[in-house]
């Protein structure tokens, strides 16, 4: 196992409000890479809670929300919905969630980049709700990983003993 990555605080800054809003995100994205790298794939994959939930449950988790939110549902691509509560498969590495996570970043980075105001409503919704704004998707994507990356500290801490952000 890696050795733990210690307490790394919120970034600091004083931007405008996508910068803002995406710092912080990315800010959370990498704690959940972090709090999952470095663990044996049996250990990540084995549930640390009675409900089913492993880091690599999470981080498959929350891909299929970055694409689903921002491909599906933003962009309104043409696809299939991804399945948000399928566990990982047998052939499903740490290090291969880890890297379709970070593609899925970097494919929803790039969607925030090219709209041109936060303002601007999604194709379509997840929700029985009307389609909502980028800033909404953003807000909610930052309170989707972190409520995960609170998880995923709990999980580690009961992996190997790894604590902080």
């Amino acid at each position: 196992m890696s050795d733990p990555r210690g307490d790394v605080r919120p970034p600091g800054l004083n931007a405008d409000e996508r910068t803002t809003l995406l710092t912080f995100l990315d800010y959370l994205r990498d704690a959940v890479v972090a709090k999952a790298s470095g663990v044996p794939d049996e250990a990540a994959r084995t549930p640390g809670v009675a409900s089913g939930t492993s880091l690599l449950g999470l981080v498959k988790h929350l891909t299929h929300t970055e694409l689903n939110w921002f491909v599906w549902a933003y962009e309104g691509a043409d696809v299939p919905q991804w399945d948000g509560g399928e566990p990982p498969g047998e052939e499903e590495t740490a290090e291969s969630l880890i890297a379709a996570y970070r593609a899925a970043v970097d494919r929803s980075n790039a969607i925030v980049a090219g709209c041109p105001d936060l303002d601007r409503v999604c194709v379509r919704s997840l929700r029985e709700t009307p389609p909502p704004s980028m800033r909404w998707l953003l807000v909610h994507m930052i309170e989707e990983t972190a409520r995960h990356a609170g998880h995923a500290d709990i999980l580690r801490e009961q992996i190997d003993g790894s604590v902080g952000r």
